[in-house]
């Protein structure tokens, strides 16, 4: 490829994972300059869980530059190796520079109400008229394609998809460590220099020396125990909730024609389902909180109720429950609810959390999953559970949790004495 130019200094940023992030392509640092990258500064990688975890303040910013870090240097491990091919170093940088770039304000609750997508956000943001897509643009008319192709997992070298994606890729590994650090927890902490030392690329994926196997071992037990201690943490899911239902309150009220005193102007595309690159590069976090802020004074009871308890963190209690529940309890505490005025649309939420800690091939399956696969001394490739005990254990396994949020402190008004009661009798508190 043509149309790269070596910086005639290194830039490098102090990064507080990785201690340094160095920056040697004239194309990656114009690709950070653009304003569509900058505007990750404005999107918190973690949503909601900075109310759950006070550090947890990081952004889409800080882990794109990490995964960049990390593609970086797997790619020096990969030099001179066979498979590898140096012309696609640039498209792999790129890729991992650009993965969550169209990722919108609290993404994934965002993504429920409004029926968006952010990879096809990230591809319509590299191919579409932006800065980004005139950067790409210099390197080949194919490159911005290129480039969505990796991301969208629809490129046809695999051995360059699976360094992004795949079950041990730069952009899992970047993330349980940044979020691990964040967060102040310790569960998501491996050995990342030692995998990267032992990965070896093959034609189709990356592989991983047989030497190496338990400092794999110990990077799916840290994300195993990330996901339920930190991702599906019942506090940070709490607040999910309460964002969905404002979210949802704010597009009903438009569609029934409500007299906002705020408009939601920057909600109406996407009510209408007509959300150009522009309107959606414009929703950022900050956005999303001034309307938050506003709305807190709406005369609509339930968004300036709910608004509040987003901002002041008054978020809803939880229980655990089981099927039977669903089947026997559920309709009654959703009746007795409208009946004492609190609208079980709003504020009674079932919520699932699953998670599936590593999973080998099963062909057929509707999202099919390339197992990581070990290198052994005999140059035959093993699949990582049937070598390791503690893998197999946990392989193929979906744990998955059920929890039920309401608004504890509104049952606790005198008025609903008996009814409270007969509520937390239903939820078995």
């Amino acid at each position: 490829m043509t149309g790269n130019e070596r910086l005639k200094e290194e830039k490098v940023f102090k990064d507080p994972v990785h201690r340094y992030i160095h920056v040697r392509d004239q194309l990656v640092w114009d690709l950070i300059g653009t304003k569509e990258f900058q505007r990750l500064r404005r999107i918190r990688q973690l949503g909601t869980t900075f109310l759950t975890f006070h550090g947890a303040e990081h952004t889409r910013f800080n882990h794109s530059l990490g995964v960049y870090e990390i593609m970086r240097r797997m790619i020096d491990v990969f030099h001179g190796r066979k498979h590898w091919d140096e012309e696609n170093r640039l498209l792999c940088l790129s890729a991992a520079l650009l993965h969550d770039i169209g990722h919108g304000p609290f993404s994934h609750s965002f993504e429920k109400v409004f029926k968006t997508d952010h990879e096809e956000w990230t591809r319509a943001i590299i191919l579409g008229d932006t800065e980004v897509n005139r950067v790409l643009l210099r390197m080949g008319e194919d490159f911005p394609k290129e480039v969505a192709d990796v991301i969208e997992k629809t490129h046809p070298n695999k051995l360059v998809v699976s360094m992004i994606s795949s079950q041990i890729d730069a952009d899992r590994m970047d993330y349980l460590q940044r979020d691990a650090f964040y967060t102040g927890v310790s569960y998501g902490h491996f050995d990342m220099e030692r995998i990267l030392r032992v990965m070896r690329p093959t034609e189709d994926q990356v592989v991983i020396k047989s030497t190496g196997m338990h400092a794999v071992e110990d990077y799916i037990m840290s994300r195993y125990q990330m996901y339920w201690q930190v991702y599906f943490h019942p506090v940070t899911r709490s607040a999910e909730v309460i964002l969905n239902k404002i979210l949802r309150r704010v597009k009903v009220l438009h569609d029934d024609g409500y007299d906002f005193k705020q408009q939601p102007n920057h909600f109406i595309p996407f009510f209408l389902n007509d959300v150009q690159i522009q309107d959606y590069l414009q929703l950022d976090e900050s956005v999303i909180y001034y309307y938050f802020q506003m709305w807190e004074n709406e005369s609509d009871r339930i968004l300036a109720d709910l608004c509040g308890r987003f901002l002041h963190r008054r978020l809803f209690q939880y229980v655990e429950f089981d099927q039977s529940f669903i089947l026997h309890d559920w309709p009654a505490l959703q009746e007795k609810f409208r009946q004492i005025g609190i609208d079980p649309d709003y504020y009674l939420v079932i919520d699932f959390s699953s998670d599936l800690p590593y999973d080998f091939y099963r062909p057929g399956e509707e999202e099919e999953r390339m197992p990581i696969h070990l290198l052994m001394g005999d140059k035959k490739l093993r699949e990582l559970s049937r070598e390791s005990d503690v893998v197999e254990a946990i392989s193929g396994k979906k744990r998955t949790d059920h929890k039920l949020y309401y608004p504890a402190d509104l049952l606790d008004q005198p008025e609903f004495e008996e009814e409270k009661r007969e509520i937390l009798t239903m939820l078995r508190v």
